[in-house]
């Protein structure tokens, strides 16, 4: 989210069907892939030909969702897609064969009403939430992501390149890159810029920040975009937390800010305020850092998520926040006096492994518990949190986060506001997955620990 941003996010206008039923016309489609995403925010489609476009732009489609990760028993399977006509569009690299447009759905149960396990739909409904008190919600996630080798098919565990951050010479995905951002730029994603990043093998594309919902909707197209791109260059693109040991692993950093629906500005901003922050940013703040670990297992959501979240690689795991200190958890990245329209928070911890809808919604409802009940924000920490010991960390209250899934899992089992954000429906199913692959993780057996015992003991 560039200190260039403007007050008011994208939002996104919904065509009529009429207009979208031209545009594939006109885009010589041949197919239409419904998408959604189940708990753990993986993409799921339903593809049909685009005769049947129409009646399903009008009246939904049928599917059977009990074999969806967190979406119904067998018994209550019925469901349907509804089409949000305003997310259309062609997917650059099927133009070729069966060109094929791309629509994101929400999911309804069969009496119409939205259904609760729907993670698009619980944003929305956190963003009703806001929209009733006035503002909407503006996010900027940074994704970080590695490209691997591929071997006669297989993914190689060699990371495609030896460059570092920012480098130019010894950077061979310089093109690759390209053909990703081209891709995005025709999938409607506004990309600012695009780099190498400190790891190995390991780069970044960022793209512009926009409302919440527009921002879930673009991360969850950015991933399986790259990862087709990387595919027609016989690489593999991983979003997974810590593929390597021994350096960076990859975050989500999430920038947030309040814009004012009745067009007054951005909410965060206050000239008068050191750190040019308002009373709600400075609420929202306390809320954030008062439930990071109630929320940490849904920004983190997978056992090697915590094996980023470690002292020394560059992501937090300390509960505070500060302007330039970037060990912080939340941090309030410099803006020029003349561009306090772009204050804004930056969240450090997120990794870009989480379902997007769930990691904004439980971070928006966070925000809103500390604003609703006036949480008073701790002072800064702009010293670097890794070099402070144990005993300076709890002489300031410094908490930490969760550092293993299992923890993350008790802790989101104590925050009755994390809960209630994510529904009954999708609380239930997210716990019982993170705890049956907290419970695989715990019965087996690493080579490290075969190299480190196996002869000793």
């Amino acid at each position: 989210m560039a200190s260039t941003a403007e007050t008011r996010g994208v939002t996104r206008a919904e065509p009529g069907i009429a207009e979208v039923l031209g545009r594939a016309e006109q885009d010589q489609v041949d197919f239409v892939s419904m998408q959604f995403t189940d708990v753990m925010g993986i993409v799921k489609h339903v593809v049909m030909p685009v005769a049947e476009l129409e009646e399903a732009l009008t009246n939904g489609v049928w599917f059977d969702g009990s074999s969806i990760e967190g979406f119904t028993r067998i018994a209550e399977s019925d469901m349907f897609l509804m089409p949000d006509r305003g997310t259309y569009a062609v997917i650059p690299w099927e133009r070729n064969g069966h060109a094929t447009a791309r629509l994101i759905c929400d999911v309804h149960k069969p009496n119409g009403d939205p259904f609760p396990g729907d993670p698009r739909g619980v944003l929305k409904r956190q963003l009703a939430r806001l929209a009733g008190l006035g503002y909407g919600y503006n996010i900027g996630p940074e994704l970080e992501f590695f490209l691997f080798k591929q071997e006669n098919g297989q993914i190689a565990p060699l990371p495609h390149d030896k460059a570092g951050y920012f480098d130019v010479s010894t950077d061979l995905a310089s093109d690759v890159r390209k053909d990703m951002v081209k891709a995005l730029l025709e999938m409607g994603i506004t990309v600012e810029q695009a780099h190498h990043e400190v790891a190995i093998g390991q780069h970044e594309i960022d793209f512009r920040y926009a409302d919440a919902l527009v921002t879930a909707d673009n991360a969850i197209t950015f991933k399986y975009t790259l990862k087709a791109i990387a595919q027609k260059h016989g690489l593999h693109a991983t979003f997974m937390p810590k593929p390597l040991e021994g350096i960076n692993g990859s975050g989500m950093h999430t920038h947030q800010s309040f814009y004012r629906l009745d067009g007054g500005g951005n909410a965060f901003v206050d000239e008068n305020d050191p750190y040019g922050l308002s009373e709600v940013a400075r609420s929202f703040m306390a809320g954030l850092l008062a439930h990071a670990r109630g929320m940490a297992s849904v920004f983190a959501p997978i056992v090697n998520s915590y094996r980023r979240l470690v002292p020394g690689f560059e992501a937090p795991v300390y509960i505070g926040w500060a302007n330039t200190n970037r060990s912080a958890l939340i941090r309030v990245p410099a803006v020029r006096p003349h561009k306090r329209v772009a204050t804004r928070v930056e969240l450090r911890c997120p990794d870009p492994s989480c379902n997007p809808y769930l990691a904004f919604a439980t971070m928006l409802a966070c925000g809103l518990d500390g604003i609703e009940n006036k949480l008073p924000l701790p002072e800064p920490v702009e010293e670097n949190l890794y070099h402070l010991t144990e005993e300076d960390l709890e002489r300031r209250n410094v908490g930490t986060l969760p550092s293993t899934l299992g923890e993350a899992v008790a802790e989101l089992q104590k925050d009755a506001v994390v809960r209630e954000a994510l529904g009954e429906h999708i609380y239930t199913h997210l716990v019982d997955a993170q705890k049956q692959e907290w419970d695989a993780f715990r019965q087996h057996v690493t080579a490290w620990e075969r190299e480190r015992y196996l002869e000793i003991y």
